[in-house]
């Protein structure tokens, strides 16, 4: 398990062969930021886990095993990760600005499961949003939109 991994997260785009390996690079890397929102004030809960699947199977169509698998291999990465550099730059490298974007407000939904902000939430929202070189109203605008469309 751990050189199946280990081989996941060397990978290189550019890699014909390692092109499958690649994007479940980047599956991780999205994912690791979710549960790494979602734990950030330290109450994750069965609704945000829901709320990640949910996120993950939209943006990459992937099944139910497919996902279970990115579960594992997200929590796996995390637990040998540093921080959350690894993570947001690979995905900052990889996606359009819409893209990231659209990853901004996800993760604002996530942090509005329980309706509130917490101060870790808000910090950790702030640091994915440098990391992703996205400008911080553009941060806030997707607050505003995501709050607009929860009615917050």
């Amino acid at each position: 398990m751990f050189e199946y991994i280990r081989n996941i997260l060397t990978a290189k785009a550019e890699d014909t062969d390692s092109n499958k390996s690649f994007q479940k690079r980047i599956q991780i890397a999205t994912c690791a930021l979710y549960v790494e929102m979602a734990k950030a004030d330290d109450h994750f809960t069965e609704e945000e886990r829901e709320k990640i699947i949910s996120f993950v199977r939209n943006e990459f169509q992937l099944d139910d095993d497919e996902i279970n698998e990115l579960i594992g291999l997200t929590e796996e990465s995390i637990k040998k990760s540093v921080s959350i550099y690894e993570f947001g730059t690979l995905v900052e490298s990889n996606f359009t600005q819409d893209e990231k974007f659209e990853l901004l407000k996800n993760l604002w939904r996530l942090i509005y499961v329980d309706k509130k902000l917490d101060m870790y939430e808000d910090n950790l929202i702030k640091r994915i949003g440098d990391l992703l070189k996205m400008e911080h109203k553009e941060v806030i605008t997707a607050k505003l939109m995501v709050k607009g469309e929860l009615n917050l």
